[in-house]
């Protein structure tokens, strides 16, 4: 009952989306291109399958130019339509944390996994955990679907029938 919300980017978004898929899970890419532009051009035949068989947004029209300024606001809509973001991996410089701070803005649960969370050279996740984002060992990663709001009240209704 999870949808996997991610950007499509290489690395860990192609995993989730790739898994949910594998798991006959469902995903949701949010793009910084327009929807007939895959970026990176490797995930070209994802985003296909996802088109066809799950979900792909785009705030970019057909035609619109490809900018770094784009994916800042890919992951402010990451942000706006998950219940929460899991961080798990990142950079001092990556775009994963216009995602956490929009995220913790909108009162959305942010979790940062340890190795990200621990990493001296990553400043901004201390800063997130002071604001309200958990940190997250990877043995807890399955305990943290039942925190979530939507599926804790989700998991409840289910226990009682």
């Amino acid at each position: 009952d999870i949808i996997v919300v991610s950007g499509l980017a290489k690395g860990i978004d192609t995993v989730a989306h790739e898994t949910a898929i594998q798991t006959g899970g469902s995903t949701i890419a949010v793009l910084g291109t327009p929807l007939n532009k895959a970026y990176p051009k490797e995930n070209e035949g994802l985003l296909e399958t996802i088109k066809k068989d799950h979900l792909a947004i785009s705030q970019f029209p057909e035609g619109y130019p490809s900018q770094p300024k784009n994916f800042p606001i890919r992951n402010r809509t990451m942000a706006l339509i998950s219940d929460a973001t899991i961080i798990i991996e990142a950079s001092e410089n990556s775009g994963t944390r216009h995602q956490g701070w929009e995220a913790l803005r909108l009162g959305r649960e942010v979790y940062i996994l340890e190795n990200v969370a621990n990493n001296p050279k990553i400043g901004w996740a201390k800063e997130m955990i002071d604001y309200g984002a958990v940190p997250l060992a990877r043995e807890q990663m399955e305990d943290v679907f039942y925190e979530i709001p939507y599926l804790t009240s989700k998991f409840q209704d289910q226990d009682a029938f």
